[in-house]
Protein backbone atom coordinates (compact mmCIF):
# COMPACT_ATOMS: atom_id res chain seq x y z
CA UNK A 1 0.00 0.00 0.00
CA UNK A 2 1.63 3.30 -1.41
CA UNK A 3 2.22 5.63 1.70
CA UNK A 4 0.07 8.68 2.26
CA UNK A 5 2.10 12.26 2.38
CA UNK A 6 0.39 14.68 4.78
CA UNK A 7 -0.51 17.82 2.87
CA UNK A 8 1.95 20.72 2.95
CA UNK A 9 0.28 22.87 4.76
CA UNK A 10 -0.29 20.31 7.06
CA UNK A 11 3.33 19.90 7.68
CA UNK A 12 4.29 23.25 7.81
CA UNK A 13 1.98 23.78 10.90
CA UNK A 14 3.00 20.34 12.56
CA UNK A 15 6.36 22.22 12.41
CA UNK A 16 5.28 25.16 13.70
CA UNK A 17 3.91 23.97 16.97
CA UNK A 18 7.24 21.89 17.66
CA UNK A 19 9.16 25.16 17.38
CA UNK A 20 9.66 27.37 20.90
CA UNK A 21 7.00 30.04 19.67
CA UNK A 22 4.49 27.32 18.78
CA UNK A 23 5.07 25.75 21.65
CA UNK A 24 4.65 28.84 23.57
CA UNK A 25 1.57 29.56 21.70
CA UNK A 26 -0.11 26.42 23.08
CA UNK A 27 1.12 26.93 26.28
CA UNK A 28 -0.51 30.80 26.58
CA UNK A 29 -3.71 28.94 25.42
CA UNK A 30 -4.10 26.16 27.48
CA UNK A 31 -3.33 27.95 30.60
CA UNK A 32 -5.90 30.70 30.20
CA UNK A 33 -8.28 28.08 29.56
CA UNK A 34 -7.67 26.05 32.29
CA UNK A 35 -7.65 29.35 34.35
CA UNK A 36 -10.80 30.33 33.27
CA UNK A 37 -12.38 26.79 33.74
CA UNK A 38 -11.49 27.13 37.66
CA UNK A 39 -12.51 30.11 37.97
CA UNK A 40 -16.10 29.48 36.56
CA UNK A 41 -16.34 26.85 39.26
CA UNK A 42 -14.84 28.96 41.86
CA UNK A 43 -16.58 31.56 41.64
CA UNK A 44 -19.80 33.38 41.19
CA UNK A 45 -19.50 35.14 37.98
CA UNK A 46 -20.90 34.11 35.20
CA UNK A 47 -17.98 35.27 33.02
CA UNK A 48 -14.64 35.55 34.58
CA UNK A 49 -12.25 36.52 32.26
CA UNK A 50 -9.95 38.18 34.48
CA UNK A 51 -8.75 35.15 35.02
CA UNK A 52 -7.61 33.51 31.73
CA UNK A 53 -6.41 37.53 31.17
CA UNK A 54 -4.14 37.33 33.97
CA UNK A 55 -2.61 33.22 33.23
CA UNK A 56 -2.47 34.35 29.84
CA UNK A 57 -0.22 37.68 31.00
CA UNK A 58 1.27 35.21 33.88
CA UNK A 59 2.54 32.80 31.22
CA UNK A 60 5.85 34.42 29.91
CA UNK A 61 8.21 32.95 27.44
CA UNK A 62 10.88 31.78 29.85
CA UNK A 63 9.84 30.31 33.67
CA UNK A 64 12.77 32.62 34.95
CA UNK A 65 10.58 35.88 33.61
CA UNK A 66 7.29 34.36 34.90
CA UNK A 67 9.08 34.28 38.22
CA UNK A 68 9.83 37.38 38.08
CA UNK A 69 7.37 39.70 36.27
CA UNK A 70 4.49 37.62 36.51
CA UNK A 71 4.22 38.35 40.95
CA UNK A 72 5.13 42.42 39.55
CA UNK A 73 2.17 41.70 36.84
CA UNK A 74 0.08 39.95 39.84
CA UNK A 75 1.00 42.97 42.45
CA UNK A 76 -0.03 45.91 39.80
CA UNK A 77 -3.55 44.04 38.96
CA UNK A 78 -4.52 43.69 42.58
CA UNK A 79 -3.33 47.35 43.27
CA UNK A 80 -5.91 48.67 40.62
CA UNK A 81 -8.73 46.18 42.05
CA UNK A 82 -8.18 47.74 45.64
CA UNK A 83 -8.30 51.40 44.17
CA UNK A 84 -11.41 50.70 42.19
CA UNK A 85 -12.81 49.22 45.02
CA UNK A 86 -12.33 52.15 47.41
CA UNK A 87 -13.33 55.29 44.79
CA UNK A 88 -16.52 53.39 43.83
CA UNK A 89 -17.68 53.24 47.53
CA UNK A 90 -16.83 56.49 47.89
CA UNK A 91 -17.59 58.89 44.53
CA UNK A 92 -18.72 56.55 41.74
CA UNK A 93 -18.05 57.79 38.15
CA UNK A 94 -17.60 60.74 36.94
CA UNK A 95 -14.67 62.35 34.55
CA UNK A 96 -13.34 64.01 37.63
CA UNK A 97 -13.35 60.78 40.07
CA UNK A 98 -11.74 58.68 36.82
CA UNK A 99 -8.75 61.15 36.18
CA UNK A 100 -8.60 60.69 40.23
CA UNK A 101 -8.23 57.48 40.22
CA UNK A 102 -5.78 57.27 37.09
CA UNK A 103 -3.65 59.42 38.94
CA UNK A 104 -3.51 57.58 42.09
CA UNK A 105 -2.87 54.40 40.53
CA UNK A 106 0.17 55.45 38.46
CA UNK A 107 1.32 57.54 41.98
CA UNK A 108 0.70 54.13 44.10
CA UNK A 109 2.25 52.04 41.30
CA UNK A 110 5.36 53.54 41.50
CA UNK A 111 5.25 53.33 45.62
CA UNK A 112 4.82 49.25 45.31
CA UNK A 113 7.48 48.74 43.07
CA UNK A 114 6.03 47.25 40.23
CA UNK A 115 8.74 48.68 37.91
CA UNK A 116 6.96 48.56 34.15
CA UNK A 117 3.63 47.25 35.10
CA UNK A 118 2.80 50.35 36.77
CA UNK A 119 0.49 51.41 33.60
CA UNK A 120 -1.22 48.21 34.54
CA UNK A 121 -2.44 49.44 37.81
CA UNK A 122 -4.42 51.89 36.16
CA UNK A 123 -5.63 49.51 33.46
CA UNK A 124 -6.60 47.19 36.40
CA UNK A 125 -8.59 50.10 38.43
CA UNK A 126 -9.88 51.79 35.26
CA UNK A 127 -11.82 48.25 33.76
CA UNK A 128 -13.20 47.32 37.61
CA UNK A 129 -14.57 50.93 37.60
CA UNK A 130 -16.32 51.06 34.47
CA UNK A 131 -17.62 47.65 34.86
CA UNK A 132 -19.21 47.77 38.17
CA UNK A 133 -19.27 50.06 40.92
CA UNK A 134 -20.31 47.78 43.61
CA UNK A 135 -17.59 46.60 45.96
CA UNK A 136 -18.31 43.50 46.09
CA UNK A 137 -17.82 42.43 42.52
CA UNK A 138 -14.86 43.85 42.18
CA UNK A 139 -13.49 41.33 44.90
CA UNK A 140 -14.76 38.76 42.57
CA UNK A 141 -12.22 40.35 40.08
CA UNK A 142 -9.18 40.08 43.17
CA UNK A 143 -10.19 36.36 42.98
CA UNK A 144 -10.26 36.14 39.66
CA UNK A 145 -6.84 37.35 39.38
CA UNK A 146 -5.27 35.14 42.20
CA UNK A 147 -6.67 32.49 40.17
CA UNK A 148 -5.66 33.40 37.13
CA UNK A 149 -1.81 33.87 38.71
CA UNK A 150 -1.61 30.73 40.48
CA UNK A 151 -2.76 28.58 37.12
CA UNK A 152 -0.31 30.67 34.89
CA UNK A 153 2.28 29.93 37.91
CA UNK A 154 1.06 26.23 38.73
CA UNK A 155 1.07 25.75 34.56
CA UNK A 156 4.74 26.81 34.48
CA UNK A 157 6.50 24.69 37.11
CA UNK A 158 4.51 21.48 36.09
CA UNK A 159 4.93 22.18 32.03
CA UNK A 160 8.36 23.63 32.10
CA UNK A 161 8.82 26.21 29.18
CA UNK A 162 10.93 25.87 26.26
CA UNK A 163 14.63 26.52 26.26
CA UNK A 164 15.52 29.06 23.46
CA UNK A 165 19.32 27.55 23.11
CA UNK A 166 18.35 26.43 20.29
CA UNK A 167 17.27 29.87 18.50
CA UNK A 168 20.07 31.37 20.23
CA UNK A 169 22.74 29.04 18.47
CA UNK A 170 21.03 29.23 15.04
CA UNK A 171 21.41 33.40 15.43
CA UNK A 172 24.91 32.80 16.56
CA UNK A 173 25.54 30.69 13.59
CA UNK A 174 24.15 33.31 11.34
CA UNK A 175 26.51 35.66 12.68
CA UNK A 176 29.54 33.76 11.95
CA UNK A 177 28.49 32.90 8.73
CA UNK A 178 27.72 36.73 7.18
CA UNK A 179 31.39 37.11 9.30
CA UNK A 180 32.74 34.30 7.12
CA UNK A 181 31.10 35.55 3.82
CA UNK A 182 32.28 39.15 4.18
CA UNK A 183 35.75 37.94 5.00
CA UNK A 184 35.84 35.71 1.73
CA UNK A 185 34.79 38.81 -0.42
CA UNK A 186 37.26 40.74 1.08
CA UNK A 187 39.59 38.14 -0.34
CA UNK A 188 38.35 38.35 -3.50
CA UNK A 189 38.59 42.31 -3.60
CA UNK A 190 41.99 42.12 -2.38
CA UNK A 191 43.53 40.96 -5.66
CA UNK A 192 44.20 43.48 -8.72
CA UNK A 193 42.85 46.70 -8.68
CA UNK A 194 40.36 47.50 -5.35
CA UNK A 195 37.77 50.87 -6.41
CA UNK A 196 37.64 53.03 -3.23
CA UNK A 197 33.36 53.21 -3.77
CA UNK A 198 33.89 48.99 -3.63
CA UNK A 199 36.05 49.39 -0.37
CA UNK A 200 33.84 51.67 0.92
CA UNK A 201 30.78 49.39 0.71
CA UNK A 202 32.79 46.44 2.42
CA UNK A 203 33.25 49.00 4.99
CA UNK A 204 29.54 50.14 5.48
CA UNK A 205 28.56 46.38 5.40
CA UNK A 206 31.19 45.77 8.35
CA UNK A 207 29.69 48.70 9.63
CA UNK A 208 26.22 46.69 9.95
CA UNK A 209 27.38 43.23 11.98
CA UNK A 210 26.94 46.03 14.92
CA UNK A 211 23.03 45.73 14.59
CA UNK A 212 23.52 41.81 13.39
CA UNK A 213 24.87 41.29 16.95
CA UNK A 214 22.33 43.51 18.88
CA UNK A 215 19.66 41.07 17.54
CA UNK A 216 21.84 38.23 18.44
CA UNK A 217 22.31 39.66 21.89
CA UNK A 218 18.83 39.94 22.16
CA UNK A 219 17.99 36.29 21.41
CA UNK A 220 20.87 34.93 23.52
CA UNK A 221 19.23 36.99 26.87
CA UNK A 222 16.12 34.80 25.64
CA UNK A 223 17.70 31.89 26.05
CA UNK A 224 20.02 32.71 29.19
CA UNK A 225 16.10 33.09 30.59
CA UNK A 226 14.90 30.19 29.45
CA UNK A 227 17.77 28.02 31.14
CA UNK A 228 17.82 29.94 34.69
CA UNK A 229 15.47 28.02 36.89
CA UNK A 230 14.37 26.10 34.17
CA UNK A 231 14.12 22.03 35.50
CA UNK A 232 14.67 20.68 32.23
CA UNK A 233 18.06 22.33 31.79
CA UNK A 234 20.98 20.79 34.27
CA UNK A 235 23.76 22.49 33.30
CA UNK A 236 22.65 25.78 33.17
CA UNK A 237 25.46 28.07 33.94
CA UNK A 238 27.89 26.57 31.77
CA UNK A 239 25.46 26.76 28.78
CA UNK A 240 24.92 30.05 29.62
CA UNK A 241 28.67 31.19 29.77
CA UNK A 242 29.53 28.92 26.89
CA UNK A 243 26.90 30.71 24.38
CA UNK A 244 27.89 34.69 26.13
CA UNK A 245 31.74 34.35 25.85
CA UNK A 246 31.36 32.88 22.44
CA UNK A 247 29.44 36.01 21.32
CA UNK A 248 31.15 38.07 22.85
CA UNK A 249 34.40 36.97 21.34
CA UNK A 250 32.45 37.28 18.32
CA UNK A 251 31.94 41.31 18.99
CA UNK A 252 34.84 41.57 19.30
CA UNK A 253 36.25 39.94 15.85
CA UNK A 254 33.49 41.64 14.11
CA UNK A 255 35.09 45.31 15.38
CA UNK A 256 38.41 43.65 14.10
CA UNK A 257 36.65 43.14 11.08
CA UNK A 258 35.15 47.00 10.50
CA UNK A 259 38.74 48.05 11.73
CA UNK A 260 40.26 45.67 8.99
CA UNK A 261 38.10 46.56 5.96
CA UNK A 262 38.95 50.39 7.12
CA UNK A 263 42.66 49.32 6.65
CA UNK A 264 41.48 48.40 3.07
CA UNK A 265 39.82 51.48 2.47
CA UNK A 266 42.49 53.53 2.81
CA UNK A 267 44.67 51.02 0.90
CA UNK A 268 42.44 51.42 -2.01
CA UNK A 269 42.54 55.29 -1.76
CA UNK A 270 45.96 55.38 -1.77
CA UNK A 271 46.69 53.16 -4.57
CA UNK A 272 43.63 54.18 -7.30
CA UNK A 273 46.07 53.65 -10.32
CA UNK A 274 47.54 50.38 -9.02
CA UNK A 275 46.99 47.05 -7.37
CA UNK A 276 46.59 46.72 -3.57
CA UNK A 277 49.37 43.87 -3.39
CA UNK A 278 51.85 42.26 -5.58
CA UNK A 279 49.95 38.90 -6.85
CA UNK A 280 52.06 36.69 -4.73
CA UNK A 281 50.79 38.65 -1.59
CA UNK A 282 47.54 39.10 -3.12
CA UNK A 283 47.05 35.69 -3.36
CA UNK A 284 47.98 34.24 -0.06
CA UNK A 285 45.97 37.21 1.46
CA UNK A 286 43.09 35.62 -0.07
CA UNK A 287 43.47 31.97 1.16
CA UNK A 288 44.01 33.60 4.35
CA UNK A 289 40.87 35.46 4.28
CA UNK A 290 39.45 31.80 3.40
CA UNK A 291 41.05 30.46 6.10
CA UNK A 292 39.79 33.15 9.00
CA UNK A 293 36.07 32.41 7.25
CA UNK A 294 36.53 28.80 7.96
CA UNK A 295 38.39 29.74 11.45
CA UNK A 296 35.36 31.78 13.04
CA UNK A 297 32.19 29.50 10.94
CA UNK A 298 34.05 26.77 13.30
CA UNK A 299 34.39 28.57 16.17
CA UNK A 300 30.40 29.26 16.23
CA UNK A 301 29.77 25.69 15.48
CA UNK A 302 32.28 25.39 18.64
CA UNK A 303 30.26 27.22 21.32
CA UNK A 304 26.91 26.00 19.65
CA UNK A 305 27.44 22.43 19.72
CA UNK A 306 25.66 20.56 22.65
CA UNK A 307 27.34 17.18 22.70
CA UNK A 308 30.70 15.81 23.76
CA UNK A 309 31.89 13.90 20.70
CA UNK A 310 30.32 16.93 18.33
CA UNK A 311 32.39 19.30 20.68
CA UNK A 312 35.76 17.72 20.22
CA UNK A 313 35.61 17.65 16.55
CA UNK A 314 34.27 21.01 16.41
CA UNK A 315 37.13 21.84 18.23
CA UNK A 316 39.28 19.93 16.14
CA UNK A 317 37.70 21.68 13.26
CA UNK A 318 38.72 24.98 14.83
CA UNK A 319 42.32 24.19 15.64
CA UNK A 320 43.34 23.16 12.23
CA UNK A 321 41.70 26.30 10.82
CA UNK A 322 43.81 28.41 13.00
CA UNK A 323 46.47 26.53 12.51
CA UNK A 324 46.68 26.74 9.04
CA UNK A 325 45.65 30.41 9.35
CA UNK A 326 48.66 31.11 11.40
CA UNK A 327 50.88 28.95 9.23
CA UNK A 328 49.65 31.81 5.80
CA UNK A 329 49.76 34.54 8.10
CA UNK A 330 53.34 34.18 8.68
CA UNK A 331 54.21 34.04 4.74
CA UNK A 332 52.30 36.40 4.37
CA UNK A 333 54.27 38.46 6.61
CA UNK A 334 57.38 37.41 5.21
CA UNK A 335 55.99 38.81 1.75
CA UNK A 336 55.09 41.82 2.67
CA UNK A 337 58.22 42.99 4.47
CA UNK A 338 60.02 42.41 1.28
CA UNK A 339 57.66 44.19 -0.36
CA UNK A 340 57.96 47.31 2.01
CA UNK A 341 61.53 46.70 1.69
CA UNK A 342 61.37 47.48 -1.89
CA UNK A 343 58.61 49.98 -1.47
CA UNK A 344 57.76 51.72 1.45
CA UNK A 345 54.66 53.75 0.47
CA UNK A 346 51.56 52.88 3.05
CA UNK A 347 54.01 50.41 5.22
CA UNK A 348 52.08 51.31 9.00
CA UNK A 349 48.76 49.92 6.71
CA UNK A 350 50.81 46.99 6.48
CA UNK A 351 51.29 46.74 9.88
CA UNK A 352 48.24 47.07 10.67
CA UNK A 353 47.01 44.42 8.60
CA UNK A 354 48.83 41.96 10.65
CA UNK A 355 48.58 43.12 13.68
CA UNK A 356 44.48 42.90 12.82
CA UNK A 357 44.44 39.49 11.52
CA UNK A 358 47.06 38.47 14.75
CA UNK A 359 44.17 39.95 17.12
CA UNK A 360 41.26 37.75 15.64
CA UNK A 361 43.59 34.73 15.61
CA UNK A 362 44.19 35.34 19.23
CA UNK A 363 40.42 35.77 20.23
CA UNK A 364 39.47 32.78 18.48
CA UNK A 365 42.62 30.65 20.34
CA UNK A 366 41.03 27.63 21.74
CA UNK A 367 43.64 27.99 24.95
CA UNK A 368 42.56 31.90 25.68
CA UNK A 369 38.66 30.23 25.15
CA UNK A 370 39.36 27.92 27.79
CA UNK A 371 41.11 29.86 30.35
CA UNK A 372 38.11 33.29 29.60
CA UNK A 373 35.68 30.35 30.10
CA UNK A 374 37.46 29.37 33.29
CA UNK A 375 37.17 32.85 34.79
CA UNK A 376 34.14 33.62 34.05
CA UNK A 377 32.35 30.41 35.35
CA UNK A 378 34.18 31.19 38.97
CA UNK A 379 33.27 35.05 39.04
CA UNK A 380 29.71 33.96 38.04
CA UNK A 381 29.86 31.19 41.11
CA UNK A 382 31.23 33.58 43.52
CA UNK A 383 28.48 36.14 42.58
CA UNK A 384 25.91 33.52 43.48
CA UNK A 385 27.46 32.55 46.67
CA UNK A 386 27.78 36.31 47.48
CA UNK A 387 24.28 36.46 46.41
CA UNK A 388 22.74 34.14 48.99
CA UNK A 389 25.28 34.03 52.05
CA UNK A 390 22.29 32.71 54.30
CA UNK A 391 21.14 30.07 52.53
CA UNK A 392 24.84 28.75 52.00
CA UNK A 393 25.04 28.99 55.62
CA UNK A 394 21.97 26.70 55.88
CA UNK A 395 23.20 23.98 53.49
CA UNK A 396 26.48 23.90 55.38
CA UNK A 397 24.80 23.15 58.69
CA UNK A 398 22.40 20.89 57.33
CA UNK A 399 25.32 18.75 55.76
CA UNK A 400 27.36 18.83 59.33
CA UNK A 401 24.10 17.91 60.67
CA UNK A 402 23.91 14.41 57.88
CA UNK A 403 27.62 13.46 58.64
Amino acid sequence: MPAVSAPAPVVKLVQRTTEPAGVQTLRSTAAAVIAYSVAVWALPEPAPLTAPLTALLVVQVTLYATLTTGIRRVNSVVVGVLIAIAFSSLVGLSWWSLGLTIFTSLLIGRLVRVNEFVPEVAISAMLVLGVSQVADTAWDRVWETLIGAVVGLLFNLVFAPPVWVGSAGASIASLAGRMGTMLRSMGEEVTGNNPVPQAAARLHEARRLDHDIVEVDASLRQAEESLTLNPRVRHGLLNRVVLRTGLDTLEICAVVLRVLSRTLTDLAKARTEETLFPADVAELLKELFGQLADAIEAFAVLVTTPLAADGEAAEDRLAEALARSRATRDRVADLLLEDVQEHPRQWQLHGALLAEIDRVLDELDIDERTKRLGEELDRRSSEAHERHPRVRALVRRLSRTAT
